[in-house]
């Protein structure tokens, strides 16, 4: 095996690759790349057993300058050997595989030969067939998941809770998360779906992984899903997860439909002044942030305390307030997290009394996203 490739597009999907590899892998050989050089492209594969990523370099895709001499396969040491390319002088690298399993890489005035591993002992990706895939935009698909995972669990005494419920049913691609305390819910409508239906809990680190990769993707995602993997399909790589086992609860019956008191306000100032107060919160023992709200008055005010450092108090700017007086306490970090995944829209929140779920949803299309809290009982 021996190939000459520009380096920095290398490494740019080297980094790819990696983010499916783990140092501590209970399978020695996972914790290794595996490189393919066939047909005038290179194929990197990385995996942990719970996610795979297999990307394809072409010769045809002028960025890498690739220069196949001869086709082979090996597995190397991930992240030495990605040190070691990030490190070398040239714009150019040259990897070659003569005896057995080392390989000598080279770039300028640098040469490294380093122990692999035979490749035909590299487990095989699933076989999954992309025909009767659906397609969701990449950055529509990175929104859905940043808005979902904040309310992933991560308490392996309930592992389906680690997941996220994604279905697809009457061409609505929903995506559900909860961890008990919290709950976040996202609806996308899809064109071109027809009778597709899908029922699976993704991990939520799978998905994580997968949104950071796919912000800045043009083309949209394919996904397809069988019993226990789901594929995502996007550009030159190929993104693999396992799917979690067992039902994921049914959380529509945790969405209220009625509220007494309902407040409508800015989501990043609002962000700011539960920042504020979670300040001095953060440094008592039960870190509660009480909101008060008094729609008769025109009044909203959230306020902290910690016993050792003191309080605070500061009233809130609001667009409308309607319905019966409320005191209700929050974690502010919970209530933070699902701010910030609205960015800068006008919100509703919606509560029915001090000790039920509350939401928060957009003005607008707020039938599409909602995220729901459990308060926080005080006395």
């Amino acid at each position: 095996m021996k190939f000459t490739i520009n380096r920095a597009a290398f490494i740019g999907q080297l980094n790819n690759v990696l983010r499916a590899v783990s140092s501590k892998s209970t399978i020695p050989i996972l914790t290794g790349l595996k490189l393919v050089v066939d047909n005038n492209e290179v194929v990197l594969t990385g995996s942990d057993a719970d996610i795979s990523i297999e990307t394809t370099l072409s010769g045809a895709d002028g960025q890498y300058q690739l220069t196949v001499e001869e086709p082979g396969a090996i597995v190397l040491p991930a992240r030495f050997f990605s040190d070691i390319v990030k490190k070398l002088p040239d714009q150019q690298v040259t990897i070659a595989v003569t005896d057995g399993f080392q390989a000598q890489i080279m770039s300028g005035t640098a040469e490294f030969v380093i122990n692999g591993q035979d490749a035909n002992n590299y487990p095989h990706l699933p076989e999954i067939d992309t025909a009767a895939s659906f397609e969701v935009a990449a950055d529509l698909f990175a929104d859905v998941i940043r808005q979902t995972q904040i309310a992933v669990s991560h308490q392996e005494s309930r592992p389906i809770l680690t997941g996220i419920h994604v279905s697809l049913a009457d061409g609505i691609l929903t995506a559900v998360a909860t961890d008990s305390h919290r709950l976040s819910q996202r609806k996308v409508r899809l064109e071109n779906v027809g009778e597709r239906q899908v029922d699976v809990v993704i991990p939520g680190t799978s998905l994580t992984e997968l949104s950071r990769m796919i912000g800045d993707v043009k083309d949209p995602v394919k996904i397809q899903v069988t019993d226990n993997q789901a594929l995502f399909v996007f550009g030159n790589t190929r993104f693999y997860s396992r799917l979690l086992e067992g039902n994921y609860p049914d959380t529509s019956r945790l969405i209220p439909d009625t509220s007494e008191t309902t407040v409508e306000l800015d989501a990043s100032a609002f962000l700011a002044a539960i920042e504020r107060a979670s300040l001095l919160s953060h440094q008592s023992r039960n870190n509660v942030v009480k909101l008060t709200v008094d729609p008769q008055a025109g009044l909203a005010k959230v306020s902290g305390n910690s016993a050792d450092i003191g309080n605070v108090e500061e009233n809130i700017a609001t667009d409308r307030m309607e319905g019966s007086d409320l005191e209700i306490s929050f974690n502010p970090d919970f209530m933070g997290d699902a701010l910030k995944s609205f960015g800068q829209a006008k919100i509703i929140l919606s509560f029915t009394t001090a000790l039920r779920p509350f939401t928060l949803v957009p003005t607008e299309d707020s039938d599409q996203f909602v995220q729901l809290i459990t308060p926080v009982r005080t006395y």
